[in-house]
């Protein structure tokens, strides 16, 4: 070793002495030896009364099953959250352990996690971290430390409409289906959701990119400018009880698998602070909670396994565990399902669907802070307006709500539906400033089909189906529709009350097959999918109204996205 390396070597080790940093050097000229691990504590913003710190942990030693980090402050620091670690606090002392995806730390590898804390008066890095009861050294993350002033605009004090001021994700792989269809280059630049409809969707699965992936490529989108990114949560134990072509993979007792093996993942990535400069929207468990008040007892449209589901509590269980974990990360914005204006619409439903939506909400430790807003019409067909009749209309001596389409409705469409639910959640305790989200990716109903005006007086069934543009059988048909159409495109505060018209549906991704098809994903064969059908009590035992020759959910059917095209609304230029 030269001299003047044994000479910085020792400098070093007593300048780490005076800091609390332990390095080794041998007098007798080896090498230095290894610290056996190192801490990078980097506190990522901070404001008046918190911030929120990155801790990255690096073990230089034997490999580890397990790890438990402990520190202690010198003020009055509190831990109040935490991703990606099981976080404890008495007194000035915090120990952070390991989640059980992340407890192996092999030798020279490194494990991140992160929390928010509060705070008054100064806000030290401490001086000494412990891993297993070893010392380690630490690095205050230079640049970005405490000394930074706050960022007014980080993810630790989230913005009230996210999609303001802000692009949104386009997908690659979705846009490159609808580039490769005739015509579909004029809409291919349009932002869409991610579906992480199963386990394997976390790390990619059939070749498609995975999370982290998605999120990479958000991140080369994004510029200097703020970009959304969305993502769809959908994989609940027992999933989509009422519909056999959503079924998921998980049984219904596997609440633990949902916990460990999918959200855990799933909060561990998004926590990750590389991605802390995106703004991520979730669409929490789209048709679960409805279902446990319209499908369940001893209502005609009944389902036995949304009895279980409603029995066994992990609907709830599940929306609240998820809506705890990904409200922890500063920059997810939660937005839990709130079906349809043709599911929810009823007096018996829309009130009781409110109340158990803030059940969900306050369950496995998630508060209703943790929902930044809700979203209807997901991967539905529900019109935005219907604007050739009123609900307070009456024909031939009788109202609109007397129709068979409307059957006694308080809605006609999803604008209305979804500002008069947002003050029904309001009044059942959610946060007076909660936003909406309405999906209008197949909702347009244009072309030669969509009316000019109202239908014929004749009877109130003439009027209003002669002048809906809705020209589905029922309101309860759900797979494949014939004759829709792409909605509104995605932009950002355009009603009151309604943060977003989004693409949560990608066009062209098929609800479901129209005949049995083996598949690995879970996903089963509905009647509702097969054109000949004749319906049930959910849809008023109409014909289904789907399209023939459809794939598995999920999957590219290109019949459906160029009907869609043909059938926009506003149309396609």
């Amino acid at each position: 070793m030269s001299r003047t390396r044994t000479a910085l070597l020792a400098a070093m080790a007593l300048v780490a002495g005076a800091t609390g940093t332990a390095f080794a050097v041998d007098p007798g000229g080896a090498d230095v030896a290894a610290v056996p691990c190192t801490v990078d504590y980097k506190i990522q913003n901070q404001w008046s009364t918190g911030f929120t710190a990155a801790v990255t942990i690096t073990n230089n030693s034997a490999a580890k099953s397990s790890w438990s980090l402990k520190w202690s402050y010198a003020g009055n620091q509190k831990v109040t959250s935490g991703w990606n670690a099981k976080l404890s606090q008495s007194g000035a002392a915090v120990t952070a352990a390991n989640e059980t995806y992340n407890a192996q730390l092999a030798t020279g590898g490194s494990v991140s996690f992160g929390f928010q804390g509060s705070y008054s008066g100064s806000n030290a890095i401490p001086a000494t971290f412990t891993l297993d009861g070893v010392t380690c050294n630490v690095d205050d993350g230079g640049p970005g430390g405490p000394t930074d002033p706050p960022d007014p605009g980080g993810p630790a004090n989230r913005v009230n409409n996210p999609y303001e001021g802000a692009k949104v994700y386009v997908n690659p792989e979705w846009s490159a289906n609808a580039a490769a269809e005739p015509g579909g280059s004029r809409v291919a630049n349009q932002p869409t959701g991610v579906w992480l409809d199963r386990i394997a969707a976390i790390n990619g699965a059939g070749g498609k990119m995975g999370l982290r992936a998605h999120l990479d490529e958000a991140l080369r989108q994004k510029g200097s400018g703020e970009l959304v990114v969305q993502f769809v949560i959908y994989n609940l134990p027992g999933r989509d009880c009422s519909a056999l072509a959503s079924n998921g993979e998980l049984k219904a007792d596997e609440i633990g698998r949902y916990k460990t093996d999918y959200i855990d993942p799933i909060k561990a990535i998004l926590a990750d602070p590389k991605y802390s400069s995106l703004r991520i929207v979730t669409t929490v468990e789209i048709d679960s909670l409805p279902n446990l008040v319209t499908n369940t007892g001893s209502r005609p449209t009944a389902v036995p396994q949304c009895d279980v589901m409603k029995a066994n509590g992990n609907y709830v269980k599940g929306v609240g565990y998820a809506l705890n974990k990904l409200g922890d990360v500063p920059n997810v914005y939660n937005y839990v399902d709130a079906g349809h204006h043709g599911w929810i619409g009823w007096d018996d439903n829309f009130g009781p669907t409110a109340t158990i939506m803030k059940e969900a909400a306050t369950a496995e430790g998630a508060t209703v802070n943790d929902v930044h807003g809700f979203i209807t019409n997901t991967a539905n067909y529900s019109a935005l307006k219907e604007n050739n009749f009123t609900i307070n209309d009456t024909v031939a001596g009788k109202s609109v709500r007397e129709s068979k389409w409307v059957d006694w409705n308080r809605y006609l469409d999803e604008l209305s539906y979804a500002q008069a639910f947002r003050n029904q959640l309001v009044s059942a305790g959610f946060n007076s400033n909660i936003g909406m989200l309405i999906d209008t990716s197949r909702n347009g109903w244009g072309g030669a089909a969509r009316p000019t005006g109202p239908g014929a007086t004749t009877s109130v069934d003439t009027y209003v189906d002669g002048g809906r543009y809705d020209r589905r059988f029922n309101a309860g048909n759900w797979c494949n529709q014939s004759g829709a159409g792409l909605g509104e495109r995605p932009q950002a505060a355009p009603a009151a009350g309604i943060d977003a018209y989004v693409w949560m549906k990608p066009p062209g991704e098929s609800d479901g097959s129209s005949k049995a098809i083996p598949n690995d994903e879970g996903k089963g064969f509905d009647r509702m999918c097969d054109p000949t059908y004749t319906g049930n009590p959910r849809n008023n035992n109409n014909m289904s109204g789907a399209l023939p020759d459809a794939p598995v959910s999920g999957h590219w059917f290109s019949a459906q996205f160029r009907q869609l095209m043909q059938n926009a609304y506003p149309p396609l230029s």
